[in-house]
Order: C-alpha cells, then sequence, then structure tokens
C-alpha cells in the first residue's frame, strides 16, 4: 500500500463514520466531515497533511517511489522527477 491510497482510504473511513454519527448520535459530528474535506483541500495545493507524514514514519512509500522500484509506470516516474530537478 502506498501513502497515497492510505491518505485515501483513512479520508473515507472518517468521512463515513462522521455521516453516521452525524446522523445517529449528534449533528455536530458534521464538523469532522468539514475538517476531512479542508484538509484533502490544502493538502491538494501543499502536497502535505498530517496523516502523510505518519504513514512514511510507519514504513509505507510514495506511489511514484513504488512505481519506480516495480518497474511499472517507470517512464511516468522518470518525467515527474525530470520536471522537478530541471531548473528553467
Amino acid at each position: 500500500m502506498t501513502v497515497e491510497r492510505a491518505l485515501r482510504m483513512l479520508a473515507g473511513f472518517f468521512v463515513m463514520l462522521s455521516v453516521a454519527l452525524g446522523h445517529w448520535v449528534s449533528h455536530w459530528w458534521f464538523l469532522l466531515t468539514a475538517f476531512v474535506g479542508l484538509n484533502l483541500f490544502q493538502s491538494a495545493f501543499t502536497n502535505w497533511c498530517p496523516a502523510m507524514t505518519i504513514f512514511r514514519k510507519i514504513g509505507l512509500k510514495d506511489a511514484a517511489a513504488c512505481a519506480c522500484l516495480t518497474g511499472n509506470g517507470a517512464s511516468r516516474y522518470a518525467v515527474l522527477h525530470d520536471a522537478a530537478t530541471t531548473k528553467k
């Protein structure tokens, strides 16, 4: 499993959990749904969220690194890596 997949899985779990709790327990649980959405929104621009740091510390790899190691999508990784390291 990669950091990106784990992040999507965790976010989806918390959205489903908070919607269920908001429906059956208290409407205040919908604030957790908003918090998860806000974190996903900001991570689209910054490419960082607290969960990603935790997932990396427990040993999950980034998707680009996994694609390079397995040979799947290696050309895509090379293009991304070249674009990131090339100075304009």
